[in-house]
C-alpha cells in the first residue's frame, strides 16, 4: 500500500514522511532490501528475538501520547486512570488539541502533562524528554510506522493503533528495530481484550471446540456518514485512503482474536493470503444521495472495494476469513466466529444477552443454537473478573479499551512478558499490504512472511495468561 501523495502539512504530526526520525536526531535507515518480497531478512548485528523478553519493572509507567484526534483524545483519560500510570506529555500538530487534552486531564485531578504541537517536529521534540516510558501512537495510518519507529529509537516502548504500518518493508523494519533497540512495540488491538473474545480464546484452549479448523473475523462498520463529515476525520484522511489504495485497511479487529485463539505464532502461523474485492459502489452512492454537489469529495474517485475479503491459510491447514467493509449500509459486526471438530461459536448473531451463540457436542443436539452466556461465565478471563467494573467506568468500546490499557501498564509495572508482541503485531497487520498484492495478481495467493523467523513452532503464553495482580501504588 503506497504512501498517499500530497499529504497536508496540517496532518503531519511531527513527521514529514521519512524525515520524522531524522528530526529527532535518531536516524532513519531504510529497511533492508531483502524484506521487499516477503522473505525473512537476516538479523543484523546486535539483533535478537524479543520473544519471551519481559519489560523492565517500572514503579510508575509514564505515558506520552502522539495524536489527539478522536482516538487519542478519547484514550488519554483511560491511561491516566490506570493505577500507577501517569500521562506526562501530549502531542498533536494542532497545538490547541494538546492544550485541550492537558486541560481535560488536569480537570480530572491528574498532573498536567507537558504540551507539544504546532510544528512538524513536535513529536521529535517531545521524545527528547527523560520522563517517558511508553509512547502511545494514535495518528492517521500513514504516520504509524514513523512514530512507532521513532519511539523505539528513542529508547521507549510503543503501543501503536491499527495498523502499525501499511507496507511490508515497514513491518519488517519495526520487527528489526524492536529487536535492535530491545524495546517492545505492540499493536493496540483492543478487540483482543473484548470479553467475548477472551472467553472464546480460553474455551478454545480448553478444547471446547475440539480441533480448530476455521475462523471468521472482520471489521464491518458503516462509516459513510463519518467519512463524509468535514470535522470527524481531520482533513478527510480516512476517506482519502479509499481513493489511493485497494487494501483491506482494517481487518485486524476480527483477525487478531481468531489468530490468537488458533495460537498463531505460538504453534501455528499464517502462511498464505488470497484477496477478493467487490466493486467500489457504496461511497459514490452515498455521496450522490446525501452530499452537496459543491463538496470537495465530488472531485474524488473511489477505488477501494466495498467488501475486501482475505482468505488466509495456516501451517496446520486451518483457514481464516478476514473481511473489511466500511462503505455499505449494515449493522456493526466483527463477526468473531470460531469452529472446530466439536462445535462452533458465532458472535454478533442476534439478541442474546452476550450477542453470541454456540453449538458444541456433546452439550448440544437437535441443530439448535444456544446462548453463549453460560460458557462466557465459565471461561470468563481473569482480567474481566478483576477490572471489569473499572473497565465499564473508564473505557470505551464496552470497556475493552481500558482492559488493554490496564493490562499494558500492569505488564510494565510487574516486569512481565507482553501478551502481544511485535511479531503478532506485524503478522496481524500484514494483510494490509498483502491484500494489495493479491488483488493486483487477480486474487492469487501470496506468501505471508514469518516475522518470528522460525520461532512460531514453539508454544508459549499469550493472551491466555495466568492471573497476576497490579503492583501496589506507592
Amino acid at each position: 500500500m503506497s504512501q498517499p501523495p500530497s499529504l497536508s502539512r496540517r496532518l503531519l504530526l511531527g513527521s514529514a514522511a521519512a524525515s520524522g526520525a531524522l528530526a529527532a536526531g535518531i536516524g532513519a535507515a531504510a529497511p533492508s532490501a531483502s524484506a521487499a518480497d516477503g522473505q525473512a531478512p537476516r538479523r543484523g548485528p546486535g539483533q535478537k528475538s524479543m520473544i519471551g523478553v519481559p519489560f523492565a519493572a517500572h514503579r510508575t509507567v509514564r505515558v506520552a501520547v502522539i495524536g489527539l484526534g478522536n482516538r487519542g483524545g478519547g484514550m488519554i483519560t483511560g491511561w491516566a486512570a490506570v493505577p500507577g500510570c501517569t500521562v506526562t506529555a501530549v502531542c498533536d500538530i494542532r497545538a490547541d488539541r494538546a492544550k485541550r487534552a492537558a486541560d481535560r486531564l488536569e480537570s480530572k485531578g491528574n498532573p498536567r502533562p507537558a504540551e507539544y504541537g504546532g510544528s512538524a517536529d513536535s513529536y521529535a521534540r517531545m521524545l527528547r524528554r527523560d520522563d517517558i516510558d511508553l509512547v502511545y501512537v494514535a495518528t492517521p495510518w500513514e504516520f504509524h510506522y514513523e512514530h512507532g519507529r521513532a519511539a523505539l529509537l528513542s529508547g521507549r516502548h510503543a503501543v501503536v493503533e491499527l495498523p502499525i504500518a501499511t507496507e511490508l518493508r515497514q513491518l519488517w523494519d519495526l520487527v528489526d528495530t524492536s529487536e535492535r533497540t530491545r524495546r517492545h512495540l505492540l499493536l493496540s488491538e483492543n478487540c483482543n481484550y473484548g470479553r467475548n473474545e477472551l472467553a472464546m480464546l480460553k474455551a478454545a484452549h480448553d478444547g471446547l471446540f475440539g480441533d480448530l479448523t476455521n475462523g471468521h473475523g472482520g471489521y464491518l462498520h458503516d462509516l459513510r456518514e463519518l467519512l463524509f463529515s468535514d470535522t470527524y476525520y481531520t482533513d478527510s484522511w480516512r476517506r482519502l485512503w479509499h481513493t489511493r489504495s485497494t487494501a483491506s485497511f482494517y481487518p485486524m479487529h476480527g483477525l487478531a482474536p481468531i489468530a490468537a485463539a488458533m495460537d498463531v505464532n505460538r504453534g501455528d502461523r499464517m502462511t498464505t493470503l488470497r484477496a477478493t474485492a467487490t466493486a467500489p459502489k457504496g461511497l459514490a452512492d452515498y455521496r450522490a444521495r446525501f452530499v452537496p454537489r459543491d463538496h470537495p469529495s465530488w472531485k474524488e474517485t473511489y477505488i477501494n472495494g466495498d467488501l475486501v475479503t482475505c482468505m488466509i491459510e495456516t501451517a496446520k491447514g486451518r483457514t481464516i476469513r478476514a473481511e473489511h467493509d466500511v462503505s455499505s449500509p449494515r449493522p456493526y459486526s466483527r463477526i468473531n466466529t470460531l469452529a472446530g471438530s466439536r462445535g462452533i461459536v458465532e458472535d454478533y448473531a442476534g439478541p442474546a444477552p452476550t450477542g453470541a451463540r454456540i453449538y458444541v457436542e456433546p452439550d448440544h443436539s437437535g441443530h439448535t443454537w444456544r446462548d453463549f452466556e453460560t460458557y462466557r461465565k465459565e471461561y470468563d478471563h481473569w482480567l474481566w473478573q478483576k477490572v471489569g467494573d473499572d473497565a465499564a467506568n473508564n473505557g470505551g468500546h464496552g470497556g475493552m479499551d481500558y482492559v488493554l490499557q490496564w493490562r499494558t501498564v500492569q505488564l510494565m509495572r510487574a516486569g512481565l512478558v507482553p501478551d502481544i508482541d511485535v511479531y503478532d503485531s506485524a503478522a496481524w497487520c500484514s494483510p494490509v499490504p498483502l491484500s494489495v498484492t493479491s488483488l493486483a495478481r487477480g486474487g492469487r495467493p501470496v506468501e505471508i512472511p514469518d516475522f518470528t523467523r522460525g520461532a512460531w513452532r514453539e508454544r508459549r503464553p499469550g493472551l491466555d495468561s495466568a492471573p497476576t495482580d497490579m503492583p501496589p501504588v506507592g
